[in-house]
């Protein structure tokens, strides 16, 4: 089965963040590991308006490209419609940020198998709110995906 995921702007950013701290170094890695299974065609990475908006605000440079290099690999496109942009402001009344709330309103519409997030205030309030979408830890979800294939 392919599967489709879709990355927020946190999750896709980590591999570039300041690798000193152990978690964000292990996220890396697993966002790298994910991004390369893409990359050979086993899992479809989604490519979003949302996601393009958002990385357009990046103030440095040089973290842009890379970050557009990696997200590159995405083979399927998603765009806003009337849809994602009202569940967006339900989700907003939920207590997501504006951005984020766009994110799983366009991963919900979508139907992505899995919605990855470094974002703790993401993945914390994803478990209250009742979502069509599945959040998970990019290392969570890729430890529970690889010992499923064993």
């Amino acid at each position: 089965m392919l599967l489709r995921i879709y990355m927020d702007v946190c999750c896709l950013n980590r591999p570039y963040d300041d690798l000193s701290q152990n978690r964000v170094y292990l996220e890396a890695e697993a966002v790298l590991v994910i991004i390369a299974n893409c990359e050979a065609g086993e899992w479809t990475l989604l490519k979003s308006s949302i996601i393009d908006a958002e990385l357009s605000l990046t103030p440095d440079q040089h973290k842009l490209q890379q970050v557009r290099s990696l997200y590159s690999v995405s083979s399927e496109i998603c765009t806003m419609s009337g849809e994602v942009s009202t569940r967006s402001q339900e989700l907003v009344f939920l207590g997501y940020e504006p951005f984020d709330s766009r994110h799983i309103a366009m991963a919900e519409h979508v139907k992505a198998d899995i919605f990855l997030t470094v974002d703790d205030a993401i993945l914390r309030r994803s478990k209250r709110v009742d979502l069509q979408v599945r959040v998970e830890n990019p290392i969570n979800w890729l430890m529970e995906v690889l010992s499923d294939e064993q």
